[in-house]
């Protein structure tokens, strides 16, 4: 199913949902280049929201370009398969090899401003990145690796904990949002 169907399918959770599939829905009919990153001023991207088997932890890794604790994500660079990029970026950020998604279903939709910053000694502009993220599970017991030119720590929080070690302001809502969705879950 290819994302804009999935889209139109997809439940917002909530007012910033809704909004955020509208701007995805138009942007998708707009533009060809979403899946790439040639568009300077908006594409897609991909994230996970990692939890451990018994639900109760969240993975995180700590970005080096933000300098804070952040879910693993990336960009679809082409790749139209955006629960592939979520896992490859996954196992790439936190070394994990045991990464599974919960559902093959969009787990949360966001559209996320970027500042404009260097990455690898080439200025990158300020953007927009359409992103959708998927609820992937791994074992909270096996070994973490860090990579060392995205981040420079991985480590397990709790619930609470994830959305405190993060220090992105505008990222508390989304977390906190992502953590009322697990539980909801679970609670089914």
């Amino acid at each position: 199913m290819n994302l804009y169907t999935q889209l139109l399918s997809y439940h917002p959770y909530n007012e910033q949902e809704e909004a955020d599939r509208s701007i995805m829905l138009d942007a998708l009919l707009r533009y060809d280049d979403l899946y790439d990153r040639s568009n300077l001023v908006l594409h897609l991207t991909a994230s996970s929201w990692i939890t451990n088997p018994g639900r109760n932890q969240i993975l995180m890794i700590y970005h080096n370009i933000y300098h804070s604790w952040a879910w693993t994500g990336g960009h679809a660079d082409g790749d139209r398969d955006l629960l592939a990029v979520a896992i490859r970026e996954a196992e790439e950020e936190t070394g994990l090899l045991s990464i599974r998604p919960v559902s093959d279903q969009l787990f949360s939709i966001e559209t996320l401003t970027v500042n404009p910053h260097v990455k690898r000694g080439k200025f990158v502009p300020a953007h927009l990145h359409l992103n959708v993220t998927y609820l992937l599970e791994a074992n909270d017991h096996e070994s973490l690796k860090v990579k060392p030119d995205e981040n420079s720590d991985v480590r397990w929080f709790s619930l609470d904990g994830a959305v405190e070690a993060c220090s992105e302001p505008w990222m508390w809502p989304v977390y906190r949002k992502l953590n009322e969705k697990l539980e909801a879950l679970c609670k089914n």
